[in-house]
Parts: C-alpha cells; sequence; structure tokens
C-alpha cells in the first residue's frame, strides 16, 4: 500500500509537469524517496489517440512512448528532490543509453514505472529507469535529464 504522505495525484503531477493530454503520460505516483527513487504507473487504454494508428489491427504501445513515460517519471523524482525550486524550473530529457524492450506493453496494461537516482553533475541527472507490467520488465534504460531553468 502507497504511503499517502510520498503519493501523488493527478493534480500535484499536473503542478509539477508540464505536459498534457496526450502527452501526459504519468496517471499516479505510489512512492518516491526524494533523491533515491520513486514508483509511478500509467494505465494504458484502448482510447489512447495512438493506437488508431499503432497499429490499427494489432494495437501496441509505443517504444518511444514507455520512454517518454520513464523521463516524466525521472522529472517528478527530480522535481520533488529539490527543495526552494524556481517555478521556471524544467527537467529535460538529455540522453538515452541502454534502452532495452522485452515484451510489447498493450490496452489494458498498468504500466509500473520505476526510476533511481544514479547521479547529478552540472545540472545534468542520471536515473536508471525500468517499466513493468505484471511484475515483468517490458523496458529499461538509462536516462538523462537537463535541470534547467527558463
Amino acid at each position: 500500500m502507497a504511503n499517502e504522505l510520498n503519493s501523488l495525484d493527478i493534480q500535484e503531477i499536473l503542478s509539477l509537469l508540464p505536459h498534457r493530454y496526450p502527452m501526459l503520460l504519468v496517471d499516479r505516483v505510489l512512492d518516491f524517496t526524494p533523491g533515491k527513487s520513486l514508483h509511478a504507473i500509467k494505465n494504458v487504454t484502448i482510447n489512447e489517440p495512438i493506437f488508431t494508428g499503432h497499429f490499427p489491427n494489432q494495437p501496441i504501445f509505443p517504444g518511444v512512448l514507455i520512454l517518454e513515460a520513464m523521463a516524466q517519471a525521472t522529472g517528478l523524482l527530480g522535481f520533488k528532490t529539490v527543495e526552494n525550486r524556481s517555478e521556471n524550473e524544467l527537467y529535460l530529457f538529455a540522453a538515452i543509453d541502454n534502452a532495452r524492450f522485452k515484451q510489447p506493453v498493450l490496452p489494458g496494461d498498468t504500466m509500473h514505472l520505476h526510476v533511481e537516482f544514479v547521479k547529478e553533475r552540472r545540472n545534468i541527472w542520471k536515473f536508471a529507469a525500468e517499466a513493468k507490467v505484471d511484475g515483468k520488465v517490458v523496458c529499461n534504460a538509462e536516462i538523462m535529464c537537463a535541470r534547467r531553468e527558463f
């Protein structure tokens, strides 16, 4: 069971991330520890516009969107880690290394997004990220985000 003090509902997610439908890919944060890790979920539904073209007779959630969901989870961890952050601050997707896709994500799946802080150097943050469905890894990668103020 998630600890309410270390979880985020959709309203708080919307207050932290600039993304909106259809690009907001985190539905809820179940747990997080600032500076360490975060566990979020993305509910994949057949109603998502991507499924009209990917693929019409065999809907598969695109790998690039799995990576984007993991990147959004890293941004949330970054925002919850930094105290006294600026209102004009963003975490931008800077790099991805060693991405591996293990199995497809389908409508009806709930992706569990697990991200762990690895290190920070000159406002570039590195994270280990993993997406799971039904306890099985569907994707993992190393994600770098750049902390920037606009």
